[in-house]
């Protein structure tokens, strides 16, 4: 796959530009470095990606209106979703509301430098839900076989560890059984919602899906930017990314909410297990959701309440890796994933410039 305008059929062109070719040396002579085009390319693509499951979620149990069109919503599975907080179908739209805008944002402005901009239409091929409330639309992302890791939980509970320090320390996961097997967070026919236990699973699948994505954006975003040269790129990261940390704040807060239970899914057999996260020690206390002071740059220095990790080196493909091994993206072809490697080796490969 080449670095130029790539097309998997006629006239659909994944990366586009009116002017120029991806990795073109005169780049930076029409408004913006090389570098610095990859950075807000892959952030694109993720915010595309994102859009698409927030959208889905949106569609059965969000708010369906002209700001975010879609869908119908599912009584059912809405429901479900309210046990956590009944604020939560207004939370979904806006975040839903939020990755559009970003990926809008962030394509125009690549356009109105004359770079070339990021086009996923071609991959809109997985089926996605067939239940009442969903447009039926085909997608970019699989909601349906998670693997989710929900380290992150006591991660950003730990006082002691620093993923950016301890590479190699392990952090607990707050719900075992969702990392391992695959379960689904939204109701894949109707028939899924004729078993309610199992309609409170896949909500509270849901509600630990939603700040497991966002904290990865929550690093990204000041990963990326210690290799912007631009200062308005610089701009666009760091104004960007304290979003997704909002996002991720509220949907930590909400997924402690989630109701014990064990449930059996009708279809796979797969079994999930959410624990009750109430008087369980600080690095599972649902109530503990600011983050806990840690070690960071070097244990000579105090410990400091931050966003962790935030190593930049082969940050985009620590992402891409990480939505892989979630399932998020079974049943892309081989063409997907070598298209998000290549943003992703570009963003890795951006050197701040001075």
């Amino acid at each position: 796959m080449g670095l130029g305008a790539v097309a998997l059929a006629p006239g659909a062109a994944l990366l586009s530009s009116a002017s120029k070719t991806f990795g073109d040396e005169e780049e930076n002579q029409i408004g913006i470095r090389a570098g610095d085009a990859a950075l807000l390319r892959f952030a694109a693509a993720a915010e595309i990606l994102e859009a698409d499951f927030w959208i889905q979620y949106n569609e059965l149990g969000g708010v369906q209106d002209a700001e975010v069109p879609g869908g119908t919503g599912n009584e059912a599975y809405t429901e479900a979703i309210e046990v956590l907080d009944e604020d939560m179908p207004i939370y979904i739209h806006d975040n839903t509301d939020d990755e559009i805008t970003h990926h809008r944002f962030l394509n125009a402005y690549l356009a109105s430098k004359g770079a070339a901009t990021v086009n996923l239409n071609p991959f809109r091929t997985l089926p996605g839900s067939s239940a009442t409330g969903s447009s039926g639309k085909r997608r970019l992302t699989n909601l349906t076989q998670l693997t989710l890791d929900t380290s992150w939980w006591t991660r950003y509970r730990s006082s002691a560890h620093n993923p950016d320090l301890d590479p190699d320390f392990i952090f607990a996961q707050a719900v075992p059984t969702l990392a391992v097997g695959q379960h689904t967070a939204i109701p894949r026919t109707d028939a899924d919602l004729n078993h309610p236990k199992f309609v409170q699973a896949m909500a509270n699948t849901a509600a630990f899906h939603f700040p497991t994505i966002e904290q990865g954006g929550n690093s990204l975003y000041p990963s990326m930017a210690q290799r912007a040269s631009s200062v308005e790129v610089l701009r666009i990261l760091i104004s960007i990314g304290p979003t997704e940390t909002m996002h991720f704040q509220t949907w930590s807060d909400k997924a402690g909410n989630a109701p014990p239970l064990t449930a059996l899914d009708p279809v796979t057999g797969v079994s999930v297990t959410f624990p009750d996260l109430e008087d369980v020690g600080q690095n599972l206390q649902k109530s503990l959701i600011m983050p806990e002071p840690c070690p960071f740059l070097s244990r000579n220095l105090p410990r400091c309440s931050i966003i962790r990790p935030t190593r930049t080196n082969g940050v985009a493909m620590g992402v891409v890796k990480f939505l892989t091994e979630m399932g998020l993206f079974i049943g892309q072809p081989p063409a997907f994933f070598s298209f998000l490697h290549q943003l992703a080796r570009e963003a890795d490969a951006a050197r701040r410039e001075v």
